[in-house]
């Protein structure tokens, strides 16, 4: 059985071991994010179950995507 990369797999906030310790802190920041940006959105655009999944999925990988990548040249490998 061959197993594939869902297209709809959330993105893991990966950070620096210097910054490991926050990790926790900013996953549950970035839950309040997304779900307080998707149920306005839900709210005021009158987005169908599966817009708004989608919207909280893309939020959540952009946002953690963009840590990461953001974050990941501060660890002390590669200073």
């Amino acid at each position: 059985m061959s197993t594939c990369e869902s297209k709809n797999a959330l993105r893991r906030l990966d950070l620096p071991n210097e910054f490991e310790d926050l990790t926790g802190l900013i996953q549950t920041d970035l839950k309040a994010i997304v779900l307080a940006v998707s149920e306005r959105a839900s709210e005021r655009l009158l987005l169908t179950r599966r817009e708004s999944k989608q919207l909280r999925q893309n939020l959540w990988n952009r946002l953690t995507q963009s840590l990461n990548e953001t974050m990941a040249p501060l660890s002390a490998e590669n200073r």
